[in-house]
């Protein structure tokens, strides 16, 4: 994809700027809060990471991306993760030169787990994290960034803790307190007031102009390096920018691997968080452009954006919403405004890094209380007000508290944890039983004597159909065995129609083992049907099974591709049990068919003169679609099938037809072709009567020929009322 086109330049010139005005200041504020809290003069370092951070992955990322108008920055989920591991360190009087190095390998491994995640195509995966998770975490980010920065609003030396700060008001400082509150002031009335101008630029201008303000009413704040401001990048009392960074590197002869283990977990949950936030903010991005983005290859520059930061001195980061939005809202049209925004950040370091010792750390301080207190989602305390949502507000809630007083880490494994248990919850709370079925209340759709119909409504108890849907895993399987525990003590067939079935594990397919068995036990028999040959995992549930021993040969199981084909063998072993001596079909006459009952002798005479006698073997086609010009068939002995075809998928089964029916009937009433496939189902004799006989033997019998078909029309009037009534019972209508 071309970076460069002349036609879009200017709007993504102005974009691109804009959006460095906003993610500069966040940048600075960020770094600040990171290295800070290793030392004093590490703060002024962190201000410089934070622009580093905008120019590395700025430029990095929307060269290697290729998602338009997106802005990478350093972020607030980075700026979290780096200033716990810090804290924690220090306080274990872990050297702070170490720290300081330690912090550039996580930056720099959270790199590369980020390019490994796009490479493996974990892209996809990652912005499917639960919202809960990502909601509870980004609220305890927020919760966090306000309670690290509120000393530093109050003008608390290093080292204070929040609770500490909020319980000795008597040290609380005037000058910071003023300069805070005016900043975010300023921030407020600008984004309402100040289109022009971005809120953080202002915010800051603000800050710095009340900063100076109270310096004459307390000269102090006008002497160099005082603790109210960031302080020189060098000189005798700064720290000297080049000597710090190429020191890491020299690091790396003395730090060893059991060092460098401890920094993997620190480093992959950073990697995970900046590239959901990344990724989050590109979901958004396509839903307010109608574009789409590649997860994966953003993924990778991300990662290598990051790793360049790293190895120059900058902070990581990543996708943000803020800057991304300034940017489209400025006329941005492709991911050349994401170039120039690191650009730009490189030429104010160049011009502007003498000025960053005057920035007053209260004013960073309010804003990224600000940005803070956004990142919490005021919202979710709507999910309170039904009980099915109030379990995913516990998740929010313990998610931020994990965060707030345990670590960021820990709110990570915590928030996965609980949305895993409440998934698990959520799918054995739902029944995984579509609809249950009594055999009475089910019928195949072949076509049946008044003899085996009477048989069915006195027997048909026998069985039972349960149509199964979702999930059959650990949590649902014993569900299922104690639903069917009645019909197991009653039932000799049990029908299971698993086409709604999205995934089966081990422990459900011993349940259906064990419902086998006992079927078994009573000469019953266990009739799956449709199971899915594609599951949503990709897996054939047929071969699974096979795997499993559940369909082992000669086993009390019998698998069916289409429900009527199970419910149809369910009855049929039904009514030859329940006949005392299985009658052997005979020919029939022509005489003995309904649709010529009570005719005259010398009628059917001539009507036998005109039919033609044919004979099929069981699996034989007697017609396909398109075939014959009118005919239709009655069957003297024999059963057989007809089916709809299509040419993208398996055919449908219509009906199954025994003896004294007829099929064909709207080629023969129509005089076209035959729209369906007819096979049999067994030896079959047929009578074959043509559209052209009929019309001659009409010519001299019209009473005769009129009662055929008014015969004709009764028995299709009957098929069609028992055709509404399937589909109503299909679709519950």
């Amino acid at each position: 994809m071309q970076l460069f086109k002349s036609n879009t330049f200017i709007d993504d010139f102005w974009g691109g700027t804009a959006a460095m005005l906003v993610a500069l200041p966040a940048a600075i504020a960020f770094g600040v809060t990171i290295y800070a809290t290793i030392g004093g003069h590490y703060a002024a370092y962190g201000a410089i990471a934070g622009i580093l951070g905008v120019a590395a992955i700025g430029l990095v990322a929307s060269l290697l991306g290729g998602t338009n108008r997106l802005i990478s920055a350093p972020s607030a989920p980075a700026a979290a993760v780096l200033s716990a591991f810090a804290l924690e360190y220090i306080a274990q009087d872990v050297a702070p030169d170490l720290v300081f190095y330690m912090l550039m390998v996580i930056a720099f491994l959270a790199g590369l787990f980020q390019i490994i995640f796009g490479a493996v195509g974990l892209g996809r995966l990652i912005k499917y994290m639960p919202f809960p998770v990502v909601s509870g975490y980004l609220s305890g980010v927020g919760l966090y960034i306000i309670a690290v920065q509120t000393p530093i609003f109050l003008g608390l030396p290093q080292g204070v803790h929040f609770y500490e700060a909020l319980q000795i008001p008597t040290i609380w400082q005037w000058q910071s307190i003023v300069v805070g509150i005016g900043t975010i002031a300023t921030m407020m009335i600008a984004e309402r007031y100040l289109k022009l101008i971005p809120a953080v630029i202002a915010a800051l201008v603000g800050g710095s102009s009340i900063y100076f303000i109270s310096a004459m009413f307390d000269p102090q704040l006008l002497v160099a390096n005082n603790p109210f401001v960031i302080g020189e990048l060098g000189g005798n009392d700064g720290i000297n920018f080049l000597q710090t960074l190429s020191g890491r590197f020299d690091m790396l002869q003395n730090f060893r691997w059991s060092e460098l283990s401890i920094l993997f977990f620190p480093a992959l949950t950073l990697a995970a968080l900046l590239s959901i936030d990344t990724l989050k903010t590109c979901v958004i991005l396509d839903s307010m452009t109608h574009s789409f983005h590649d997860s994966n290859r953003e993924l990778i520059a991300q990662g290598s954006g990051n790793i360049v930061s790293a190895l120059i001195g900058g902070m990581p980061g990543s996708g943000t919403m803020g800057a991304t939005m300034v940017n489209i809202s400025s006329g941005a049209q492709t991911r050349l405004s994401g170039f120039i925004e690191g650009s730009m950040a490189v030429i104010a370091f160049l011009l502007f890094a003498t000025f960053i010792a005057w920035i007053p750390v209260a004013s960073l301080a309010a804003i990224l209380m600000i940005i803070g207190f956004r990142m919490i989602d005021k919202h979710s305390i709507k999910l309170l007000r039904t009980r099915k949502t109030s379990l995913d507000f516990i998740i929010i809630i313990a998610v931020a508290v994990t965060a707030l007083f345990v670590s960021l880490i820990a709110a990570a494994g915590v928030g996965l944890l609980l949305a895993i248990v409440l998934y698990i919850g959520q799918q054995i709370g739902a029944s995984v039983i579509y609809r249950h079925q009594d055999g009475t209340e089910v019928r195949s759709r072949i076509i049946r004597s008044k003899e085996e119909n009477n048989i069915l409504n006195e027997n048909g108890k026998a069985f039972s159909l349960y149509e199964l849907h979702g999930s059959l895993f650990f949590g649902t399987a014993n569900q299922l065995y104690s639903m069917l525990q009645e019909d197991l003590r009653h039932k000799k067939y049990i029908i299971m129609d698993m086409k709604r079935v999205q995934t089966v594990d081990l422990t459900a397919a011993h349940i259906l083992l064990q419902i086998k068995d006992i079927l078994h036990d009573k000469q019953g028999y266990l009739l799956l049907c449709r199971l899915p040959h594609k599951l949503p995992s990709g897996d054939d549930l047929e071969s699974y099974f096979n795997q499993v021993g559940l369909l082992k040969h000669l086993s009390p199981i019998k698998v069916f591709d289409d429900l009527d084909d199970a419910v149809e063998w369910a009855e049929n072993k039904i009514i030859k049990n329940s006949l005392i001596e299985e009658k052997k079909e005979r020919l029939l006459s022509l005489s003995e068919f309904d649709l010529f009952r009570g005719r005259k002798e010398e009628t059917l005479a001539e009507i036998e003169s005109l039919v033609e006698s044919r004979s099929y073997k069981k699996g034989d086609t007697i017609y396909s679609e398109g075939d014959g010009t009118g005919e239709i068939f009655l069957i003297r002995r024999g059963v057989v099938r007809i089916m709809l075809p299509f040419s993208d998928r398996k055919s449908v089964h219509l009906s199954t037809l025994g003896q004294n029916n007829f099929f064909g009937e709207f080629s023969f009433l129509e005089g076209a072709p035959h729209y369906t496939d007819v096979i049999a189902a067994s030896d079959t004799e047929l009578y074959v009567i043509s559209r052209e006989a009929f019309e001659l033997f009409s010519i001299h019998h019209k009473k005769g020929a009129y009662l055929f078909m008014q015969s004709l029309a009764t028995v299709l009037a009957e098929r069609l009322k028992l055709t509404r009534s399937e589909l109503g019972a299909e679709y519950d209508v």
